[in-house]
């Protein structure tokens, strides 16, 4: 049992960085506003706090910091004035 356990949670995390990678290509590529581009970065939590219920805290220390940064490089001026 501890196999498959362990092949599930190894498929949870190749889908968890599948989606972050996918949401930041869409956030630097298509034309988006910044509401939309944050909303991404909301639905990507949902996600990832689905598959590891519990872990919020875990999404907030490693993958907002990265979803962050590329907002900032996308939207610049207008990422600075909302002071997020």
């Amino acid at each position: 049992m501890e196999k498959r356990e362990a092949r599930e949670e190894n498929r949870k995390i190749r889908y968890l960085r599948f989606l972050v990678d996918f949401s930041i290509l869409s956030i630097q590529q298509e034309d988006l506003h910044i509401e939309e581009a944050l909303e991404r970065v909301e639905d990507v939590k949902r996600a990832a706090c689905s598959l590891f219920p519990g872990k919020e805290e875990t999404f907030e220390l490693i993958y907002r910091p990265r979803f962050h940064r590329v907002i900032q490089e996308r939207f610049g001026s207008e990422w600075e004035k909302r002071g997020i």
